[in-house]
């Protein structure tokens, strides 16, 4: 298989992985995805009205909006959803605080996406492929100024929820910062360093022409949104990575080969769930305490195929390591998935979205990881995307600037 059909597949795996994973996303407790969805997550299914776990409503987004007048600049990006959103101007509908009980007012994340819909993160890979395809290369500051108009222009993002990296840009951009400027640090805040800003570099990387350029363009795409340590750390797995299955190299050797360079968080995924539990959540832990609690490492290297042996099921794996959105835990996670499923997209996409947590970032970049490779079911798979239409023919011009001999 060719490298620009490979290519293909892997932008198709991504917007696979995370629409499969959108109704389940940051379900916890795996029981509750059981009880919602009736057995567990099967295929592409709508978001419910209400997630018993949701902490959405209240979420702050604070531009300052004086400002941004006087620099001339838009920095509505809640558009349709500011209700769910605490802006000072007013109190958010829905749930009253983090501690009230009532499922029903709880919104699910997701809010009103349908089966097959893609999330936000996977429409701004969109806007970044549009970039790539009208500049016939990757441009920053082109993309820079196709992320603010697609954030800032009503109706063109019907996805409720905003991760964090987005508020504190727009934050920034509202107070007169250059756009190249406007990233917040991991050391600031340290949701910045999730798994979820691996994603756009990650394809953002396919505009080079091998591994090693791929990871400077990566890094350099990264520090647009994500000043963060530990977003280079898990790139600079898995670029190699992506660009050796594209090259055609063999799958479970190139795993085994590129997650020797990992290696585990000293804190289990349980340890850091009591940790938080007891602490009242990461706002009430010190900056550099946090840092420490996930920045201590185990000396040895990750071996993965004894890690599987040793954890027998996908449900042990979660116990070692967490689902949350953390890239230490989350990458080693999700290359465990593909390693047990041995890159068969729909059963590996499937154990994703059905571990609940951050499965939908988890899952657009194990997607592209098992898209690369191939394999039965693909077509079926892209069939059940709401906007199958629009998401090919991006892919196509996509890789027709980049994938060599296109």
């Amino acid at each position: 298989m060719e490298p620009a059909r490979r290519m293909r597949g892997a932008l198709w795996g991504l917007f696979i992985g995370d629409a499969l994973a959108m109704p389940a996303h940051w379900f916890y407790d795996r029981e509750n995805i059981r009880k919602v969805f009736a057995g567990g997550v099967t295929g592409f299914m709508d978001a419910p009205a209400a997630h018993p776990e949701s902490f959405m409503s209240g979420v702050a987004y604070r531009p300052d909006s004086d400002a941004a007048r006087r620099h001339g600049r838009s920095v509505d990006i809640l558009h349709e959803h500011a209700r769910f959103y605490d802006t000072g101007d007013r109190p958010a509908s829905g749930q009253s605080s983090q501690s009230d009980s009532d499922e029903t007012t709880r919104f699910h994340y997701h809010h009103d996406l349908k089966a097959g819909d893609n999330t936000l993160g996977a429409h701004l890979v969109r806007v970044l492929m549009r970039s790539v395809i009208r500049e016939r290369r990757y441009d920053p500051d082109a993309f820079l100024a196709d992320f603010v108009s697609f954030m800032t222009t009503p109706g063109t993002n019907r996805d409720a929820y905003l991760e964090s990296y987005l508020r504190r840009w727009f934050e920034n951009y509202s107070r007169g910062r250059e756009p190249r400027l406007c990233a917040a640090f991991q050391r600031d805040d340290f949701s910045i360093g999730s798994l979820g800003g691996v994603i756009r570099p990650l394809v953002a990387s396919l505009t080079a022409a091998g591994a090693c350029q791929g990871f400077g363009v990566a890094v350099e795409h990264q520090n647009l949104t994500h000043r963060s340590e530990a977003v280079a750390s898990a790139l600079i797995v898995l670029v190699p990575l992506l660009h050796g299955l594209l090259k055609g190299s063999d799958p479970a050797r190139i795993l085994r080969t590129h997650s020797n360079h990992l290696r585990l968080p000293k804190v289990t995924g349980e340890g850091l769930r009591e940790i938080y539990r007891q602490r009242g959540g990461p706002g009430n832990i010190p900056a550099d305490e946090i840092w420490q609690l996930h920045n201590e490492l185990c000396a040895e290297s990750f071996d993965i195929e004894q890690f599987l042996a040793e954890h027998a099921s996908d449900d042990d794996v979660c116990r070692r390591l967490s689902t949350a959105c953390y890239s230490e835990h989350g990458l080693p996670l999700l290359l465990s998935l593909v390693g047990r499923h041995e890159f068969d997209l729909g059963e590996s996409l499937l154990a994703n979205a059905n571990l609940g947590g951050d499965n939908v970032h988890r899952g657009m970049i194990l997607g592209m990881l098992v898209g690369a490779v191939g394999g039965d079911g693909m077509d079926a798979w892209k069939a059940g995307l709401r906007d199958q239409e629009g998401i090919a023919g991006e892919i196509d011009g996509f890789v027709s600037v980049v994938a060599p001999g296109s």
